[in-house]
This record gives C-alpha cells, structure tokens and sequence, in this order.
C-alpha cells in the first residue's frame, strides 16, 4: 500500500464526481479505477492500465464475487421466466384489489422490506422484483421503488437479531476486545456488546422511519418531489431518457396472457427457501450442528453460495412451471431464460468496477489516511462516537462498502473508547453502533455501493436517477444521527432520551424540507396527490 496523502482520496473522488457529472456510472467507475492504478505504478499510464487489468481480472476470479454474479445471472434468468410468464402481470393483478393507492404500494413496498430481514441482497431481489408491478400499477415512481427497496436492505439487516451480517458484526466485536484483555461475560459476550450497540445505531433507525414517513404522507423534497409529481401527472415511472439496470420491458416484449400468480409464488418461494437451506448448510447447521444456535450459523454461512442456490432453484422450479403448464415452450422458455441474464450484464459490469475500485482504495490507501486524521486529532471521552461515524461515513460513501469500513474502524473505535472511557459502559457501545451506523450510510447511497447498485437493479431504475433522489433522504437521517453523537458528546447518554430527541428531530426535518422545498417549485408541502389505480 503507497503513502499517498491526501492524494489517497482521488480514486473515489474522482469515481463519484464523474459519475454525478456525466451520470454514466460505468465510466466513471472505471476511471476511478484507473487513476488508482496509474497512481500505485509511479504514475505510469501505461503499466497503470495493466495494473487496473489485474485489478478487474483478481475481482472478477475471486471466489466468492463469481457466485455473486453468476447469481445475478441466474436471477435475472428466473425474472425473465416469470415476467415473460405472465406471473409477475399475474401477481400484480391479483394485488391490485387489496393495493391500489400509491400510499399502500409504497407502505406495502417498506413491510415487505422490513420482514426480509435475514440478507441484504436477498431484500433488494424479493422487493423490488415484487413491487415493480404494483408500484407501476399505482404510479409510484421507479426512483421512489429503489429508495424503499434500498432503505429496507442494508439498514434493516445490520440491526436485525438474525441476519447473514451478525457473525462478520460480532467477530470484528469481539477480536477487538480480545486484544484488550476485557472479560465481556458481565454483558453476554461480544453478542451482549452487539445488543447494547443497536440503540446507538442511529442512522439505520432513522433511515428506516424516513422512509415510513414518505411512504405513508407523501411528503417529498429534493429530485424525488419531481420524480413522483412525474410519475403520478404523467404516468411515466421513469424519466425521458433514464436507463434501467433492467429493461425487463424491452428485453423480453409483453408478458404472456393468462398468467398464473403460481408462476411467481413458487420460484420467490424457491429462491427464499433453498437460500436459507444453503445458510444453514453452509453455516454448520447441518450435518453437524454449530455452537452459538441459529445466529452462529448465519453468521458462518456463506450467504454468496447459497444465494446461488436459491437463485438456481428460482430457475428450476420456474422453467417446471412454465413448460409443465404449457404456458410456454421450450424454446420460449430458453429464450427467456438468455434474454433475462442480457439484462444483467451492464448491472454486473458495474458490479465488477465496484468491487476493482475498492482494490485501488486499498492500494493507495484511502481508508488508512482517513484514520490516520482522526487518530492524530487527539479526541476523547464522549466525543469518540461523533468522531467515528463521520470518518466511517466518509470511508463507506467514498469506498462504497460497509463491511470494508467495519473491518477498517473496528479495531480502532473500540480500543480508542475503551481506553479513555476506562469502563465498558456507554461510551464503547456508541462507539460500536457509531461504527456500524456509518459503515451503512455509505452502503445505503453511495454510488459505488454493490447493495445501492443491485436496488437500482432489481427496481428497474436508472442507477444515477435513484442516487440523486435518495441522497437527500440519506443525508437527512444521517444529520439526525450527528445531532445525537453531538448530544452524547456534551454528556447526554441516556439512549433512551436519544431517540426520542432523534424522531421528534426527524419528523421535524422531514416536514420542514417538505414544506420549504414544495413552496419552491408549486408544491404546497411538497406533497404529491394520491393516486388511485382504476379497476
């Protein structure tokens, strides 16, 4: 890894500007890229260029990105079968009777990404490929789709009780005290330490109530004021001239006729069962079972794997289906099959640049100098959690990974707090959860984040379009979370007072913005009408 200084920061930097700038996010990934590889080779282009090849080829032959994207292969294979099918038309008919507001497609969207708690990218498939229907149905914006679809993954699996994250959460918790000699048997283990964590993890909290609150109000500011009076005067779910992920319309042609809600039932159903099967086979569970009960399993699992079986078995069950009822041929359902993988080529190109641009960061050493500011600011005390979630916000927005970011601030949040708090008391824990609540602020808007991407995907919206309107959002919940680690800051501990003192500060925000940015444009509260889908 070079000493690059503050030129460290340049490979993101110049990813994300582009990116925003130009709004063509392939070519600014691998820009970013580049400039990282041309950095690490003494500023040479032309090795520079090598080194970005090798960069590409190591992430493209790394084990576990190859499940990923044959994964996303495979998905978009048993999305074709079932949009083609007529099952996704068919689900979205039979939904309509119960759904058809905008408001309940929107609160219907958050329900759905609340109760798939277990796996982030698991959330982003089953939520957007369901919802897509209804929410077109109803006029709810595909930017609107993504935000709900990409509010509901990351922020709900990092604090949820079982999740493919707590293993990864609790063993950077617990190697951390390791080191330090702290006996963690008074509050449960690092498992205990995860818990008194969660209260302190103020952005996913808040993240997630955000998006209650738009979904159930309406009340919008920012890009995603013009995308939803858009969609709902025009009809239009996305803009002139977007470019979704996934152009199931365009790829596969209309739906069959006559479509069964079967068709969908049963490979969603395929995909989510045989995934948990894989985590718990994966994890230990079977054939011999793993110490630590089910939250021990997941968190051994290999969720890329068994995502990859669930996605296989989505295929299987749906190519059955569809032949076996002679709703299409063979040849129809092959030709499904292919055109559904087409649409996730440009998805797994940029994928593939995400995860190379994460390998130029820590080449020139992006998230190290980052820290390396904050070590030598001489913080203390209570101000120690303030500290840690801005830089933990600004290594996962410009690196695009949260995982990354918690293996990096881990081992030195904990250490740093513990150390000049002298006790495992509160202190430490804001620390953990600050860790943790920035990591995800970056996973959850970041452009170069695998999870934002994959919710512009399986939503159907132009990737771009749905940073630029989530962001707002973001930033609004992660202002809310600085607010409190500056209360904590000046000594008011009490998390419970914290997060009263937070929603109220966030409803407040939400209705200010609303109501200022709607008086800017004609929109008195910035409040879109609702829509009623006709029979």
């Amino acid at each position: 890894m070079g000493d690059f200084g503050m030129l460290s920061l340049l490979p993101p930097l110049v990813a994300i500007i582009l990116a925003i700038w130009t709004k063509r996010v392939i070519l600014a990934l691998f820009a970013g890229v580049w400039i990282g590889g041309v950095m690490v080779s003494n500023w040479n282009p032309i090795t520079g260029t090598t080194q970005t090849l090798n960069w590409l080829v190591q992430n493209a032959s790394d084990s576990w990105n190859v499940k990923i994207l044959l994964f996303d292969f495979m998905i978009g294979a048993g999305v074709g079968l079932i949009y083609k099918s007529g099952g996704a038309f068919a689900v979205g008919r039979t939904l309509a009777s119960r759904v058809r507001t905008s408001r309940g497609a929107s609160v219907m969207g958050w329900l759905l990404g609340v109760l798939v708690f277990f796996d982030d990218y698991a959330n982003t498939i089953i939520v957007g490929n369901t919802m897509r229907p209804i929410t077109d149905r109803t006029r709810v914006s595909r930017e609107m789709l993504a935000y709900i679809d990409d509010s509901t993954a990351a922020p709900v699996a990092g604090i949820a009780l079982v999740s493919t994250w707590i293993g990864y959460e609790v063993g950077l918790i617990g190697d951390a005290f390791k080191k330090l000699n702290v006996d963690l048997g008074t509050i449960g283990g690092p498992y205990g330490a995860w818990l008194h964590s969660v209260p302190y993890r103020f952005y996913s909290i808040f993240a997630i109530v955000l998006v209650l609150l738009v979904a159930l109000f309406h009340r919008h500011y920012g890009p995603m004021l013009h995308a939803e009076i858009r969609t709902r005067t025009t009809g239009k779910v996305l803009r002139d001239g977007a470019r979704p992920l996934m152009t199931t319309e365009t790829d596969l042609g209309d739906p069959k006729e006559n479509g069964s809600v079967h068709f969908f039932i049963w490979p969603i159903l395929a995909l989510v069962s045989v995934t948990m099967l894989g985590m718990w086979y994966s994890g230990g569970g079977y054939p011999t079972y793993t110490e630590g009960g089910l939250r021990a399993v997941l968190g051994n699992a290999d969720s890329a794997l068994a995502l990859l079986w669930g996605s296989f078995a989505m295929v299987v069950v749906a190519f059955a289906l569809v032949v076996g009822t002679r709703q299409m041929t063979v040849e129809e359902a092959e030709e499904a099959l292919v055109r559904g993988m087409k649409q996730m080529v440009i998805a797994n190109t940029i994928l593939l640049l995400a995860w190379s641009i994460k390998s130029a960061t820590d080449a020139v050493g992006t998230a190290h100098y980052v820290v390396n500011i904050a070590n030598n600011a001489g913080i203390s005390g209570n101000w120690i959690p303030l500290i840690v979630f801005l830089i933990a916000m600004f290594i996962s927005f410009t690196t695009g990974t949260s995982w990354g970011t918690f293996s990096i601030m881990m081992p030195i949040a904990i250490p740093l707090a513990y150390g000049v708090s002298g006790e495992l008391g509160p202190a430490v824990f804001a620390s953990i959860g600050a860790v943790f609540a920035g990591g995800i602020f970056g996973d959850h808007c970041s452009p170069i984040s695998d999870t934002t991407i994959m919710s512009s995907m399986f939503s159907g919206s132009d990737h771009i379009d749905h940073v630029r309107t989530q962001v707002p959002y973001a930033i609004t919940a992660a202002s809310v979370g600085i607010i409190l680690y500056l209360l904590f800051g000046f000594g008011v501990t009490n998390v419970l007072l914290l997060l009263l003192l937070g929603g109220l500060l966030l409803i407040g925000a939400w209705y200010a913005l609303s109501e200022w940015y709607g008086s800017r444009y004609g929109v008195p509260g910035g409040k879109v009408p609702l829509y009623l889908a006709e029979d």
